[in-house]
């Protein structure tokens, strides 16, 4: 397949970033960065925990219901997520398992399913975004790194991205044979050339895991969560870390030892490409992706050739649009149209996973008199879309123009979940966070100790951030100044910008570069 991305020729590194309060994972391919993950100990990740609920409200004219989990905001379940088969929590005294009685029916209203008051297992499938509480589903699916075991399903799939016919049919020769006919399975990418004894073991080790949670479903009370997925290193392991992956960096002693155990039991042939990074320059700085992470929150984005890329968030949509701003570089200027949304195409592609977009975006290219630059252009679009981990489908090119398409969406994007709206331009514009900005203190303060030439430091800040860094994070920089051996003094500044600060040497009081 000519647009199929050729795995084998990139070069994959994964950077595992560790400070106090945070972890940050960077997914490089051929020393771009093309992935950014922020898993910070203030924000929990939902996506997969399971909860006993309570039904809470049921919502005809929705044809969707509130769940009641245990959380300020109640799960949302829409009866598309209700599924063929729904569990019937039926427990005696909690003594042995009785759960899990499946319940064959059609397809119905979801007032004919659910009534308030009625306890259910459900599975976050989505994160809370905005105001909107989590999406919830009655279909549960436990993911591990071969297969993912779906208990209320019947069908057995394959993931399109192993693509040769023999290994297709062999796998699923294997699977037929392991797995029952009232239960599912979703074979994963990285199972290719797997042994049925390799399937027989993870099939069985995710049947046991869902036995336990659905005794553990007829002990608890509801609401209440009775299974947590994986925290985000844990999960990148198993969903990420594979033979394609070249290297993986992790710059804590105690994280390394961590990744080292998990991978002697899931996959210990991986455990030569760990490393752990002891250089005193930070990670991230050491790999040039600081100024990188920063362009992630602007919303041009310059190609080599001198086009650019805007990009424009929306609660309905994303919008993208190209130009070809300096670059004149063809005497035909079709031609240079071609080029610049060819870049752009690729350019896009990275974008939308790096800044983790999802739902509806739409594309904007250059207009093109050629039909078939029009293809040209669509075709380089989805191949390079076809790195994506997320699901994406991208649209044939409309009559004005314009290539729409869709991205499955989990969470919020970076932007939104590491900025804040801005109290000063009433909403119509975002700064970052507190935490962010502790974060990005914390990074810098590391660089200055790195270059040794500093002994004491005044540091400034707006109020809310010296609130935040004494209040919440008050260990923080007694911990810096152990480890950079540099004197911090702290300062609030009412005139400094909410996500902005300021280092000076002392005594000089000359500012220091923070752009390090």
């Amino acid at each position: 397949m000519a647009n199929q991305p050729r795995y084998k020729s990139i070069k994959r590194e994964i950077l595992i970033s560790v400070t106090l309060k945070q972890t940050r994972v960077a997914i490089l391919e051929d020393g771009r960065l093309v992935e950014l993950m922020v898993d910070r100990e203030s924000e929990k990740r939902m996506v997969g925990d399971i909860y006993k609920g309570i039904v809470h409200r049921v919502l005809p004219g929705m044809q969707a219901s509130f769940v009641d989990i245990g959380l300020p905001k109640q799960g949302f379940l829409h009866v598309s997520d209700v599924g063929y088969e729904l569990v019937e929590l039926d427990f005696d005294d909690g003594s042995e398992e009785q759960a899990g009685r499946r319940k064959p029916r059609k397809l119905q209203s979801i007032q004919d399913q659910l009534e308030e008051g009625q306890e259910l297992i459900v599975q976050v499938i989505k994160e809370p975004i905005g105001t909107k509480g989590p999406r919830v589903s009655t279909e549960i699916s436990l993911p591990g790194r071969l297969l993912v075991y779906a208990p209320f399903d019947n069908r057995i799939g394959i993931s399109r991205k192993i693509e040769e016919p023999r290994e297709r049919a062999r796998i699923r020769e294997i699977i037929r044979k392991i797995v029952t006919k009232s239960e599912g399975v979703i074979v994963r990418t990285v199972a290719e050339d797997t042994t049925e004894g390799e399937f027989k073991t993870e099939y069985s080790s995710l049947k046991n895991l869902w036995r336990r949670i659905r005794r553990q479903a007829g002990h608890a009370q509801a609401p209440s969560l009775i299974y947590q997925e994986m925290k985000l290193i844990s999960g990148l392991l198993r969903d990420v870390f594979n033979e394609r992956v070249d290297s993986l960096v992790v710059d804590s002693k105690a994280q390394f030892k961590q990744i080292k155990s998990y991978l002697r039991i899931i996959s210990p042939k991986l455990i030569n490409r760990l490393q752990l990074y002891k250089d005193n320059k930070p990670l991230f700085t050491r790999y040039n992706l600081d100024e990188e992470i920063r362009r992630v929150y602007n919303n041009r984005v310059w190609l080599k050739r001198g086009g650019y890329i805007v990009i424009e968030p929306t609660e309905a949509l994303v919008s993208i649009d190209v130009n070809t701003g300096r670059y004149t570089g063809e005497k035909d200027q079709e031609e240079t149209i071609l080029r610049t949304n060819l870049e752009a195409a690729r350019e896009i592609a990275r974008q939308i996973r790096l800044r983790d977009l999802g739902g509806i975006i739409v594309c904007d290219f250059i207009d093109m008199e050629s039909k078939e630059n029009q293809q040209r252009v669509l075709d380089e679009f989805r191949k390079y879309l076809k790195f994506d981990r997320a699901r994406t489908k991208a649209f044939d090119v409309s009559p004005l123009g314009l290539v729409e398409m869709s991205r499955q969406r989990v969470r919020s994007s970076l932007f939104y979940s590491l900025t804040a709206p801005c109290p000063v331009c009433e909403g119509r514009g975002r700064i970052f966070t507190p935490e962010v900005v502790t974060a990005e203190i914390e990074v810098t303060l590391k660089k200055i100790g790195f270059r040794g030439k500093e002994s004491k430091l005044l540091l400034k800040v707006h109020p809310a951030v010296a609130l935040h860094l004494m209040e919440e994070e008050y260990y923080l920089l007694q911990e810096l100044e152990n480890k950079t051996r540099i004197s911090i003094q702290l300062r609030d500044d009412p005139l400094m910008r909410l996500d902005d600060f300021a280092i000076f040497s002392l005594p000089s009081r000359k500012q220091i570069d923070t752009n390090l």
